[in-house]
């Protein structure tokens, strides 16, 4: 079965940088749509960034752009999303999410927290 394990979150200052990755198994990874959503509380999850299966360039939510780096090893099976100049509004769960390209079934991780507050 599909499983997807985030790490990397926690507690950072504002202006401060984290790196979150996601360690996927139970799939063909590299023909896997990666994305980061993340949730506030008492609000709806949100997409942080996509990558792309096969290539291509990643997409951004304007928030992200700029800020954000998403990227994957596909020779891992993992997803990173590098995160700088963080502020007190990226406080969320973040979650890793896989899309498969032809099925569209999308397969979530259990999230990470992130806090970002001085």
């Amino acid at each position: 079965q599909v499983q997807l394990v985030e790490s990397g979150g926690g507690s950072v200052q504002p202006g401060g940088s984290l790196r979150l990755s996601c360690a996927a198994s139970g799939l063909h990874f590299g023909s896997f749509v990666m994305m980061w959503y993340r949730q506030v509380p008492g609000q709806e999850r949100e997409v942080v960034a996509r990558s792309a299966a096969f290539g291509g360039s990643p997409d951004y939510a304007d928030f992200a752009q700029g800020r954000f780096t998403i990227s994957r090893d596909n020779a891992k099976d993992t997803l990173y999303l590098q995160m700088d100049t963080l502020r007190p509004d990226d406080t969320a769960v973040y979650y890793c999410v896989a899309e498969g390209y032809f099925s569209g079934i999308k397969y979530w991780g259990k999230g990470t927290p992130v806090t970002v507050s001085s």
